[in-house]
């Protein structure tokens, strides 16, 4: 049995395929289209399904989306019935769009699948809709490798929900307790985002970047004025400070008298200011998602823990939750955000519609997240020839050496490996790597490949049975979804003058062994690697060990500020020529820049929205 999964027209669209409750394949709609974070129908995403499948349309039982566009709608109009007259010109503007196509959805969806996989099929007989935040939690436990977890799902908000826990038992899944909106401790940290200057919806990591940088110096501000919070972790916003409900932004000047300043310009001088206050909303977020995981605890005797949700994404949080040792053992979905949804609308379809049992796996059933397309070296030769590159083909001992020499070099490479990950998280098969020793590194790849801000830290892929010598509290991260210190052992000593600095001018004081994958907190954001899903990757990070005694990887994703992280050969190429990285290698293939004399790069200042 073959069941689709999609979500679709908020944000993050993406398609998956199951096969007998099999994920077969899983991507955003983004890597193709080249738009980033893509909302439209996932046309491009399904073909690639279908694809990597080799199935016509009539093998598919049930398309499942990822959510109930209906409730949704239901929730809009009640939320501005609830807040009138406040917000009537949103109102009136947002309306329309909602009448014309939102609460149509199900025959937008039954049209779009018609145009793209033929209308041949009665796709009407076939469409399923599952809940936002019950899709969030299937894509959360099922593929985890526990028999019985709890399951919490933190996010902005779906149809209604924000924050949901369950409990999953084989192949039941069980939703016990919901906060509604508008009180959402995604949309509170996205009015943060939005304050401090950054996109809603793509800058929130930022925000958890910068955090470091300051000194929670608003954490109280925050408690006392906006988020009143209960015992048991459950919450409720003053919303008179906040527009999200019905408004066309997300704070109010209510907001900004109580911190003394309209929100930053995008794109001006960051201020101590800003980083404070990220560190403030940093720290209440921790605080929330650590309490009602402990009320779970309590509440449940649970001892696992499955998270999803686009606040499961907050690495810091959830390497507190590690820690503080709340449950023995966390897993967290790798496309944790709407993307996931996707999965977990195909997963809800296969366990709970049509009754199917369950099967766990000792690590889990998501195949690393390597879930998307891949390019024999044929195809990559066919791309390269095309493009006019000067190239070096060569077998696979030779083709390690090189690129682990080039490391330990300090040369900056562009990886493409493989299956495309799943979810947002580069993890070794459309990466940009490094050599983690270099002093430079982290400035040299912010300013000069990835063309964004100097303070975002960047992440280390580290041998698994290498991991607990470099860093504290950690054991197994395979998604890059757990942030951990430095060992002890490992750090160097800052003197009290660096620790006076302004907080950008940390960013240039070493303070590890490793100062390329160190933030100014001495953490880091690890992904571990085993070897079971990504051989070819392990096999690169054990060569440059071998030369450096270093066990580890910089590891950032395969493209620039404002683009999606590459999909194709041709993708890849163009990021390649189009940035100050050094190397190229690409299935079994070696390009040098300063070789590249027949093809020139891209202006990406001007090609892409700025994220």
């Amino acid at each position: 049995m073959y069941i689709l999964g999609i979500s679709a027209f908020y944000h993050d669209s993406a398609a998956c395929l199951l096969k007998d409750g099999q994920i077969l394949a899983a991507a955003q709609e983004e890597r193709f289209s080249r738009v980033k974070h893509d909302y439209s129908f996932p046309f491009y995403a399904i073909q690639y399904c279908m694809r990597e499948a080799g199935i016509s349309p009539t093998d598919i039982t049930a398309v499942v989306f990822y959510e109930k566009p209906f409730v949704k709608f239901e929730r809009l109009l009640e939320t501005y019935l609830a807040f009138a007259p406040k917000g009537f010109k949103s109102f009136l503007s947002a309306m329309p769009l909602w009448i014309k196509e939102k609460l149509f959805q199900k025959d937008k969806l039954i049209k779009e699948l018609s145009q793209t996989l033929g209308s041949s099929v009665n796709w009407e007989g076939r469409l399923l809709f599952s809940e936002h935040h019950l899709s969030h939690a299937a894509s959360a436990f099922y593929p985890s490798p526990f028999e019985e977890a709890a399951i919490l799902t933190i996010d902005g908000v779906g149809e209604w929900t924000t924050t949901s826990w369950a409990i999953g038992s084989g192949r039941t899944l069980n939703v016990e307790k919901e906060i509604h909106f508008p009180h959402s401790i995604g949309l509170l940290y996205s009015a943060f985002t939005y304050y401090t200057g950054f996109k809603v919806n793509s800058g929130e990591y930022k925000v958890m970047g910068l955090a470091p940088y300051g000194a929670p110096k608003y954490a109280n501000l925050i408690k006392d004025n906006l988020l009143n919070v209960a015992d048991d972790g459950s919450f409720q916003i003053d919303m008179t400070y906040f527009d999200y409900a019905t408004g066309l932004t997300m704070t109010n000047e209510k907001f900004n008298r109580l911190f003394g300043a309209p929100p930053r310009a995008p794109e001006s001088p960051l201020t101590q200011r800003d980083m404070d206050l990220a560190a403030s909303i940093q720290e209440v977020t921790e605080d929330v998602v650590l309490r009602i995981a402990k009320n779970i605890a309590r509440e449940t005797g649970q001892k696992n823990l499955c998270l999803a949700g686009g606040v499961a994404l907050n690495c810091v949080a959830n390497g507190r939750l590690v820690r503080e040792k709340v449950f023995e053992k966390i897993w967290i979905q790798p496309a944790a955000g709407d993307a996931g949804g996707a999965l977990g609308a195909a997963l809800c379809a296969w366990y709970l519609h049509f009754g199917m049992e369950r099967v766990t796996s000792p690590k889990d059933m998501m195949f690393g997240s390597y879930l998307g397309p891949s390019f024999s070296d044929e195809e990559i030769m066919e791309q390269l020839e095309k493009s006019g590159a000067t190239y070096h083909k060569l077998d696979d001992e030779r083709f390690i050496d090189t690129v682990a020499q080039a490391l330990a070099n300090d040369q900056a490479v562009g990886w493409m490996q493989g299956r495309m990950e799943f979810g947002p998280r580069a993890l070794g098969a459309r990466s940009i790597i490094a050599n983690p020793q270099s002093p430079d590194m982290q400035k040299k790849l912010n300013l000069k490949v990835k063309y964004r801000e100097s303070f975002r830290p960047f992440a280390p892929s580290v041998l698994q049975e290498h991991v607990s010598d470099w860093f504290e509290c950690i054991e197994d991260s395979p998604y890059m979804l757990l942030v951990a210190g430095i060992a002890e052992d490992k750090r160097l000593k800052c003197s009290a003058d660096v620790d006076a600095l302004f907080g950008i001018d940390k960013l240039n004081v070493p303070r590890s062994k490793v100062p390329a994958i160190t933030h100014v907190d001495y953490s880091a954001r690890v992904q571990t690697v085993d070897g079971v899903t990504n051989s070819r990757y392990r096999d690169l990070i054990t060569k440059f060990y071998e030369k450096t005694n270093i066990p580890m990887l910089v590891n950032t994703s395969f493209n620039v500020r404002g683009e999606p992280i590459v999909c194709s050969p041709g993708d890849a190429i163009k990021c390649f020529m189009g940035t100050e990285l050094d190397i190229l290698a690409i299935g079994s293939f070696v390009l040098y820049k300063d070789e590249q004399k027949n093809i020139s790069g891209p202006k990406y200042e001007h090609e892409y929205e700025l994220d």
